[in-house]
C-alpha cells in the first residue's frame, strides 16, 4: 500500500511517501500519531476494507498534537504490476534532488557519501585518482575519473552544491579556482565550501587573490565547512555536520 502526504488546503503538492507492507514499511510521512494512523489505515486496507482514497487529518487535539494545520493522507493499493510505474515514479522524484559534486576520495569523503546516500541527493564523487572508490555506492551516487580533476568542474550540473576535499592542497586550490571561474560566467553553484582549517582558508585566500580573485568572489567559499559548534574530527562527525550545512542551504536557496 503506497501512502503520500499531501500540502496545503487544497492537497496537490506531494509533500512525503510511504510504503506499508504487512510486517515492514519504508519511508515516512511525517511520524508520531499521523504516521501510527496511517500505518493502521493502510494496513486494514490490505487486509480488504474498502478503499478510501483522499483522507484528512487535523493536527490537533484528535489525533494528540499541537502542530496545528492539517495533512491529506492518499492511500493507493499497488501490486507487482504497478512495478514499473512506480519506478519510473521514484525516478522523477529522484531527478529533482539537489546534484551535489564531491571532490576527494578519503576518509571524510568516504563518510560523506554514507550520509548522503540517505538524503534526497544526486552525488558525483570525483577523484583523480584510479582505483580509490568502493565497489559498493548508495544508490544515489556514482562515481567519475576526472585528470586533472579540476576540468570536471565545467560539466558540473547547474545549481550544484561543491564540495572540496582532495587528497592535495594543490587539487583543493584548483577546484576552487575552477568554481569561482565558473561563478564568474555562470553563477550557479549555491555552495562551494572548502574543507580545512582557517589558516588553510588563509593560504588560499592569498594565492586565490594573486591569480586575480576579488574580495567578493573568494567570499562565496565557505571554509572550514559544516555546521557550526559541532565538535570532533572523526570522519563520521564532520560528515553529519556538512551534510546538516546542505540540508540548510537547500533550505536557504
Amino acid at each position: 500500500m503506497r501512502v503520500q502526504s499531501h500540502r496545503g488546503s487544497v492537497p496537490r503538492e506531494v509533500g512525503a511517501w510511504m510504503a506499508v507492507f504487512d510486517q515492514a514499511t519504508i519511508g515516512s510521512v511525517g511520524g508520531g500519531h499521523l504516521e501510527w494512523q496511517a500505518i493502521a489505515q493502510a494496513r486494514a486496507l490490505l487486509a480488504g476494507k474498502p478503499a478510501v482514497g483522499l483522507m484528512r487529518y487535523a493536527l490537533g487535539p484528535s489525533l494528540g498534537q499541537c502542530c496545528g494545520g492539517e495533512v491529506f493522507l492518499e492511500f493507493e493499493r499497488v501490486s507487482a504490476q504497478d512495478t514499473p510505474g512506480l519506478q519510473q515514479y521514484f525516478q522523477a522524484q529522484q531527478a529533482q534532488w539537489p546534484p551535489v559534486a564531491l571532490f576527494g576520495g578519503g576518509h571524510v569523503a568516504s563518510a560523506l557519501v554514507q550520509v548522503l546516500g540517505c538524503l534526497p541527493f544526486q552525488v558525483r564523487w570525483l577523484d583523480s585518482r584510479d582505483g580509490i572508490f568502493p565497489e559498493t555506492l548508495p544508490a544515489n551516487v556514482c562515481t567519475e575519473h576526472s585528470e586533472p580533476v579540476q576540468g570536471a568542474v565545467a560539466a558540473l550540473a547547474p545549481r550544484s552544491r561543491v564540495l572540496i576535499m582532495s587528497f592535495s592542497h594543490a587539487e583543493d586550490l584548483d577546484v576552487v579556482a575552477a568554481c569561482l571561474l565558473r561563478q564568474r560566467v555562470r553563477d550557479d553553484l549555491p555552495f562551494i565550501g572548502l574543507i580545512g582549517s582557517r589558516s588553510k582558508w588563509a593560504s588560499f585566500s592569498h594565492r586565490l587573490t594573486e591569480r586575480g580573485f576579488t574580495a567578493s568572489e573568494l567570499a562565496q567559499v565557505i571554509c572550514p565547512i559544516g555546521v557550526p559548534g559541532i565538535a570532533g574530527k572523526a570522519p563520521e562527525v564532520i560528515a553529519v555536520a556538512v551534510a546538516a550545512q546542505l540540508l540548510q542551504s537547500i533550505t536557504v536557496t
